[in-house]
C-alpha cells in the first residue's frame, strides 16, 4: 500500500477488538490516593503481567507507532499530564482490523489501556510537563536473561509508514 497522506483511506475510526480500557479510580486519604492498574482477577490469565516498568515523556513527545508480535501492554496512564493513545488494528483475522482509534487518557482522564498483540500503538504528551506511564506487560523485554530478540515492529523509523498521527 503506497502513502497518500490521507489516513482515512487506510483506516475507519472506532473501536478496536480486544482493547479494553478502563477508568481508574482514586481511593483517597489523608495520605494521598492509591489507584489499582491491575488485578488478576480481572485479566485474562495470557495477559496477567509478568514484568513493568515506568517511563517518563516529555511535553510534546511522541513514542512510536511499534507493534508487538506476541506481546501484551497494559499501561497505566495517571499524569501528571495528559496523552493522546493512539491505535490501529493491524491484524487480518480481528473483525476490527484496518480500525484506528485514539484516546485521551492521563491527568484528566486516569486509565488502564489493554492493548493486545500486532495492534499498532502510539502515544503523545499533550500537556505542558513530564507524563509518567506505567507498562505492565505480559512478555519479558528481550525474554529471560535479556536473550532473545525485542519483540517489537517499530513503525516511526518508517518515513513511508501509514501509521501517522499528524
Amino acid at each position: 500500500m503506497t502513502r497518500s497522506g490521507n489516513i482515512e483511506e487506510h483506516f475507519e475510526d472506532g473501536e478496536i477488538a480486544g482493547v479494553s480500557v478502563r477508568s481508574l479510580h482514586h481511593h483517597s486519604d489523608d495520605r494521598g490516593w492509591l489507584a489499582e492498574i491491575y488485578r488478576a482477577d480481572e485479566i485474562a490469565e495470557e495477559d496477567v503481567p509478568v514484568m513493568a516498568y515506568i517511563s517518563s515523556t516529555r511535553p510534546g513527545v511522541t513514542r512510536g507507532p511499534h507493534e508487538h508480535v506476541a506481546q501484551t501492554d497494559l499501561f497505566g496512564f495517571l499524569g501528571p499530564s495528559d496523552f493522546t493513545l493512539y491505535l490501529w488494528d493491524n491484524r487480518p483475522d480481528s473483525k476490527t482490523h484496518r480500525r484506528r482509534m485514539m484516546l485521551k487518557v492521563g491527568e484528566r482522564n486516569p486509565s488502564v489501556v489493554l492493548i493486545p498483540p500486532r495492534v499498532v500503538h502510539a502515544y503523545k504528551n499533550i500537556g505542558t510537563v513530564d507524563g509518567w506511564v506505567i507498562n505492565c506487560a505480559n512478555k519479558l523485554y528481550r525474554g529471560r536473561a535479556r536473550a532473545e530478540e525485542i519483540d517489537e515492529i517499530r513503525h516511526e523509523k518508517d518515513p513511508d509508514t501509514i501509521y501517522r498521527i499528524d
